[in-house]
């Protein structure tokens, strides 16, 4: 198939680039920007005036809820809430039931969503048995099964012991490990960010030092064993700039913030919405302008999605009985964009941490449009207003503060090895 898209304006960080051009695609691949090569005939056309047409995003932290609870979601509802969003590409994370912890159950999600056929799926791959924090996963036979790292998500491990063994043993394959930093201890029954506020609503809090000290190790660990390491859903300040010392100290060593973390703080507590029951919690107005400093200067190279679908019943419990979670995928781009709108950064880095980044980090011949990567393709219209409901909803959890909220910019088209896998638009085709 032979595609082209024409007239959108082009945003490529890996190409510092940010322009209105053409762009062509032949057989899956990108084939060229600008003009058309010569002998080149369109089949498919893809009128993109007023759009940006970007790489397309890849989400290093998603919960497809496959295997597991269908009621909580599955494959496909969530690679297509994936598409809907702009993401080509998720992550799926491994606390699954069963967890990805064999190379059997990692052939089974890749083949489900093969058979989807909507957004590529990328299996984080256990650090331990049954996520139990005892025995080491098989890691190798996780690699040969299509696993792009492994992590323990929050599951603590046993010991500092156990943890060095499994460090050691993924070097030894150069996996990336993948840390959620939370000192079990120190969270243990928290539900919010411990100060005065949680004090004053009195629900238990988790202190700072549950994450800062278990990143604190970590680096420890890192350092010594020489594995390529990266944080996910880092929620406070003083995390930032710990891995900012560690990246000046040479240590190969990534982070990443979620979405609500960017847009929220404790103070949303008040309320008693469950929706902004997340883990780690939502933290103190100081830490969110912690993490934007540190995503804007790069200390921080991706936005995760943090997407966690959950059905109405298990949002339905008292706060700090309900079950820590948003469904985030589809609101990703709008909510960005207002970020950009606020001066926070440019469109250049918005695209970078929801492509070039995740895609660098993972080793991947993606997050950018150049001659012979795949054609993977995020189409936005940023004037677009809009709301997320039954109608437009594709995900299965609707556990979400936006949730029939006005929201301005969308995905209007996403495209996967070329393929228009998802649009909210009539498209010319020839």
């Amino acid at each position: 198939m032979r595609l082209s898209i024409l007239g959108g304006r082009v945003i490529d960080p890996a190409q510092h680039l940010d322009e209105v051009l053409d762009l062509h695609v032949e057989e899956g691949r990108i084939l060229a920007l600008g003009k058309a090569p010569a002998g080149f005939h369109a089949e498919q056309t893809l009128q993109a005036e007023g759009l940006l047409v970007c790489p397309g995003f890849i989400d290093l932290s998603c919960h497809l809820r496959e295997p597991g609870p269908s009621y909580k979601g599955n494959i496909v509802s969530e690679t297509r809430a994936a598409l809907a969003g702009g993401f080509t590409s998720v992550c799926a994370r491994p606390d699954t039931q069963p967890p990805l912890d064999s190379a059997a159950v990692l052939r089974v999600v890749r083949e489900k969503a093969q058979t989807a056929g909507q957004a590529r799926v990328l299996p984080l791959g256990a650090l331990t048995q049954n996520l139990e924090g005892q025995l080491l996963a098989n890691m190798a036979a996780l690699q040969g099964a299509g696993c792009v790292a492994v992590t323990n998500v929050r599951r603590p491990v046993q010991d500092n012991l156990i943890l060095r063994r499994c460090l050691e043993y993924a070097a030894t394959f150069d996996l990336l490990v993948i840390f959620y930093p939370e000192d079990p201890s120190l969270a243990a029954g928290g539900c919010a960010h411990e100060g005065a506020l949680a004090s004053q609503l009195g629900l238990t809090g988790i202190p700072e030092t549950a994450e800062t000290l278990a990143v604190s190790r970590d680096l420890l660990l890192i350092e010594q064993t020489g594995i390529r390491a990266h944080f996910s859903h880092l929620s406070t300040a003083r995390a930032v700039e710990l891995v900012r010392e560690a990246q000046l100290r040479g240590l190969p060593v990534t982070a990443d913030v979620a979405l609500s973390h960017l847009l929220f703080t404790d103070a949303t507590l008040e309320a008693f919405d469950s929706n902004y029951q997340v883990q780690p919690p939502l933290r103190s107005e100081a830490d969110r302008m912690g993490l934007l400093r540190g995503l804007k200067e790069g200390v921080l190279t991706a936005v995760s999605s943090g997407h966690l679908p959950h059905e109405k019943a298990a949002k339905m419990a008292p706060f700090a009985a309900a079950e820590p979670g948003m469904s985030s995928l589809e609101v990703v781009v709008p909510q960005l964009l207002q970020l950009v709108a606020d001066g926070w950064f440019g469109l250049d880095v918005l695209v970078d941490r929801l492509a070039l980044g995740p895609a660098e980090l993972l080793g991947l011949e993606s997050g950018a449009l150049l001659p012979g990567y795949a054609a993977d393709i995020t189409l936005i219209d940023p004037e677009a207003s809009w709301q997320l409901d039954e109608q437009s909803c594709c995900s299965a959890g609707h556990n979400t503060p936006f949730w029939q909220q006005p929201l301005k910019g969308r995905v209007v088209a996403t495209l996967v090895d070329g393929d228009v896998r998802y649009t909210t638009r009539e498209q010319q085709n020839h």
